[in-house]
């Protein structure tokens, strides 16, 4: 039986880490065999690619070729991470993926999400996630935690306006296709965030 693929996603200062960390635990507390991962990078090679998607660059960066380097990243973590385990029956946890693309890439960048379809298609063939669990926050909020954190990285200095098109593309994709999105609202309690989370899990066990 193949395993179970589980997607993180949302802005900036959503709770992602601490969130994934409590994923871990449940699954871990239901004795399945996982992996925890994240985008981009996932393997030595695409995390090269991530320093040089995140780290401050003296030129700047033309959408299109951020969105191949993103793709480029994904495929090699596709290849090398992501399909085994599953193949293997091993559940695997990605912090972000290709919802993040279209998020950032076609709704804060404004790329065309055709393109960014047509690339999801040509690396991923029909591989979706089983479970994408959308963290949702205001992003004035959002951003006011993400600055807590020290330096932010090449998204993170955005316009406002960036986030409330990355915010707004979650939310969108989740209206189309209900069935394998779960949005969570970030801004109440830990425990309560983390209530949801465990509910939206659990019908994917066996």
């Amino acid at each position: 039986m193949a395993g179970r693929f589980i997607t993180l996603e949302g802005g900036e200062g959503v709770g992602k880490t601490t969130n994934k960390a409590f994923i871990e635990q449940w699954l871990a507390g239901h004795d399945i065999p996982y992996l925890a991962t994240r985008e981009p990078g996932g393997t030595p090679y695409a995390e090269k690619i991530r320093t040089l998607l995140l780290d401050h660059q003296t030129e700047a960066v033309d959408g299109m070729a951020e969105l191949l380097l993103i793709f480029a990243a994904r495929a090699q973590h596709l290849a090398r991470v992501i399909r085994p385990a599953l193949e293997q029956g091993v559940w695997v946890l990605c912090d972000r993926f290709t919802d993040a693309t279209y998020a950032y890439q076609g709704g804060g960048r404004g790329l065309d999400m055709g393109q960014i379809a047509h690339l999801e298609t040509l690396v991923q063939g029909s591989l979706r996630p089983d479970l994408t669990l959308i963290l949702d926050i205001e992003p004035t909020l959002g951003m006011a935690r993400a600055n807590q954190r020290g330096e932010l990285d090449r998204f993170e200095v955005e316009q406002m306006s960036f986030f409330e098109r990355v915010r707004n593309t979650y939310l969108e994709l989740a209206r189309l296709t209900p069935a394998r999105y779960q949005v969570i609202d970030a801004s109440q309690s830990l425990g309560q965030v983390q209530q949801h989370i465990a509910a939206a899990l659990e019908p994917l066990l066996p």
